[in-house]
């Protein structure tokens, strides 16, 4: 069976690691495309190097960024907007352009909560990801970013209940723990094979280990703690091409 394209949107350097990086490393070790558009930081800065380092573990190509700054560090993007203020549309549209060109058949982003952190700019780029992913097949919107593209599906990473065990260390030194209940789960993926590859993508992100952020606490914890958070990804499923007959009402 082959394995679809696939296109990551996460709002920071390191979130496609953490969220996603073993479908990635997965992915691209079966020869399917796979890239990833981060949301804020840029070119030029020690994240954004860092970000270069960590998709090339994962066989992710070059960095692809939508420029804004992070809402929290005004240093990641000088100059620019943080990506929680800047026009909608102008996000949008900009991310469309990428969808259209990399023509995934898959999307993969954060969940609508923003992960168990809930990080503002987590939830502001699951918004602009749903609905860029309407919009890119759509011809009359943004027509300037290229010609339509509708990705067969959307994936949003998350952490269900049943996961709260294997999250309690972070909650032990005080991250917050937004999970969903176990039957939105869509699909658990053991990402077990891909571990190794996964965690070096992870320690790429150097400045985010000093600084004691996700990548440093876990650096921190015992090596089956870390293994428990970060072999297993779940993600819950909205298909963009319906398969179900044509209806004449609607029905739940």
């Amino acid at each position: 069976m082959s394995v679809p394209s696939l296109l990551g949107v996460f709002a920071h350097p390191d979130d496609e690691s953490l969220f996603s990086g073993g479908v990635l490393a997965r992915h691209a070790a079966a020869g399917a495309r796979t890239a990833v558009v981060t949301a804020t930081w840029t070119e030029g800065t020690r994240r954004g190097a860092e970000l270069a380092d960590s998709l090339g573990i994962l066989g992710a190509g070059e960095p692809r960024m939508l420029g804004y700054a992070d809402a929290r560090v005004p240093e990641s993007a000088p100059g620019r907007a943080r990506l929680c203020d800047a026009p909608l549309d102008e996000a949008v549209g900009r991310l469309v352009a990428h969808v259209r060109q990399f023509h995934p058949e898959i999307v993969v982003t954060h969940d609508a909560y923003g992960g168990v952190t809930g990080h503002p700019d987590h939830v502001h780029t699951h918004r602009v990801t749903t609905l860029a992913v309407q919009a890119a097949g759509l011809e009359r919107l943004y027509p300037e970013a290229g010609e339509p593209w509708r990705p067969s599906a959307l994936y949003l990473a998350t952490h269900p209940d049943s996961a709260v065990e294997a999250l309690s260390e972070f909650a032990h030194v005080g991250k917050a723990m937004r999970t969903v209940p176990d039957e939105l789960i869509t699909a658990t993926v053991d990402v077990s094979p891909w571990l190794e590859r996964k965690w070096a993508a992870v320690l790429a992100h150097r400045s985010e280990v000093e600084r004691g952020a996700a990548p440093g606490l876990l650096a921190g914890f015992p090596a089956a703690v870390r293994e428990r958070f970060l072999s297993t990804e779940w993600y819950i499923r909205h298909d963009t091409v319906s398969s179900a007959p044509a209806q004449t009402e609607l029905t739940a």
